[in-house]
């Protein structure tokens, strides 16, 4: 069923395109915003009606309940006014669309609201899993997902355990430890805190969601267990519901490739590190990407380089080792399927190279932010440690050695001004800045 307006949202904007509040399959109608501000923006009465196509998990239970759907209702989540003012959303779905966020209703920040999948690989997944039990179009996809026989083992579980996400596509669960499964549980942030590392606090609702959420995009979670706030360079948590993620507001990268030769530099120069910071770091987990490209990594407003997304990223555990599940490998399922079908298994964690993210940024992303910025030689040199660093069949200790250049090349390419705010004016007195 698609979504309807009421009434009132009807004669709010008559002949207009509806606007769809993709995040919860609300669809909404706004008559104006008087202020592009977001701590100015008036309270516009609105009218929500409920839509049941785009959640993933049907109807509202994959959101009633949940804290980004409570700041909905009571609307303290609104689009962005650039895109209400056509009341209408663009002809091709969009990744993501700006928005502005209050926990007052008068003080607004701006948000991002981020699609986990796609919207044809939305519709895709729906109707996979209403043909997994031979059901209509229109079939309830939460009841028909109860009903499988992973479910019914987390069901029956106290604890997060490899044998339960055996098989789930993303990489983030490629090598799952149970000290990184305990984590998800201990900070899974769409139930109460319990302190615990079972499950005893979780409803069944609440399982489902967890599982839906890691099979079909591990991004949410990867924000809420290694949170910006404990050092982690990832955006904020604020929400997650279906196939949709609220979290702090974002520029790509993509769009700094024509910044200033200093401002390139300082990018480049964070990436290097954030890259560092995910090989070694204090819990002793090694992260990597099975891909990256200019919208992987983000800016914030005080120009602080972050992962913009997560969801191509593995995790390792250097401490426990990755746990293999017990019993023979099951079959694929409808779990392992839900978003661009079923794969073929994942080589080993072994096989994962400590070279392997910084040979995809040196190659997909760095030339872009650096060519041609600067003057010979140094440019030149730059170039020529690029080239090094982006070698897949150099050995680890040659790769790692040409990025440590590359940093020391550009770190006083670097310059100490307002304009680079997440570190001044500390840079004036702190080297290390």
């Amino acid at each position: 069923m698609e979504p309807q307006l009421g009434p009132t949202a009807a004669s709010l904007c008559p002949g207009r395109p509806h606007l769809l509040l993709w995040v919860s399959a609300l669809s909404c109608c706004v008559s104006s915003l008087a202020s592009p501000s977001p701590s100015l923006v008036p309270r516009i009465r609105t009218s929500y009606n409920f839509g049941r196509t785009f959640l993933g998990l049907d109807k509202c239970n994959a959101c009633i309940g949940t804290s980004i759907c409570k700041k909905f209702f009571k609307e303290e989540i609104r689009f962005d006014s650039r895109l209400a003012s056509r009341l209408g959303l663009p002809p091709d779905p969009l990744p993501s669309y700006p928005a502005n966020y209050s926990d007052d209703s008068k003080t607004w920040r701006p948000v991002e609201i981020s699609r986990l999948v796609s919207k044809q690989e939305s519709d895709i997944s729906d109707r996979r899993i209403c043909a997994s039990a031979a059901a209509p179009k229109t079939c309830s996809i939460e009841r028909i997902l109860r009903k499988t026989g992973r479910f019914q083992k987390w069901l029956q579980a106290k604890r997060l355990t490899p044998d339960l996400v055996q098989g789930l596509p993303s990489p983030f669960l490629r090598c799952p430890s149970q000290r990184l499964l305990d984590r998800v549980v201990r900070r899974y942030a769409e139930v109460a805190d319990a302190g615990s590392i079972f499950m005893d606090h979780f409803t069944d609702r609440d399982k489902l969601r967890l599982l839906y959420t890691l099979a079909v995009n591990a991004h949410p979670i990867l924000l809420q267990i290694f949170p910006g706030a404990e050092g982690w360079p990832l955006p904020k948590y604020l929400g997650s519901c279906g196939r949709f993620l609220v979290s702090t507001s974002t520029s790509p990268l993509r769009e700094f490739y024509g910044a200033a030769p200093d401002q390139a530099a300082d990018l480049a120069y964070q990436l290097l590190g954030v890259l560092e910071s995910l090989r070694s770091n204090d819990l002793n987990y090694f992260f990597y990407f099975t891909h990256v490209d200019a919208g992987t990594f983000g800016i914030f407003n005080n120009g602080h380089l972050f992962i913009r997304d997560a969801s191509a990223l593995g995790v390792i555990d250097k401490q426990e080792g990755s746990q293999a599940a017990t019993g023979a490998e099951e079959s694929p399922d409808i779990f392992s399927c839900l978003v661009s079908g079923c794969r073929a298994p994942l080589p080993s964690c072994d096989a994962v190279p400590e070279r392997q993210s910084l040979v995809l940024v040196c190659r997909r992303v760095l030339p872009q932010l650096l060519q041609g910025k600067f003057p010979s030689p140094v440019q030149d040199e730059i170039d020529a440690a690029l080239a090094r660093c982006g070698e897949d069949a150099s050995p680890d200790p040659e790769v790692l050695g040409a990025a440590s250049r590359l940093k020391d090349l550009l770190r006083p390419l670097r310059t100490c001004d307002p304009r680079f705010a997440y570190r001044y004016p500390d840079c004036k007195y702190n080297e290390k800045f």
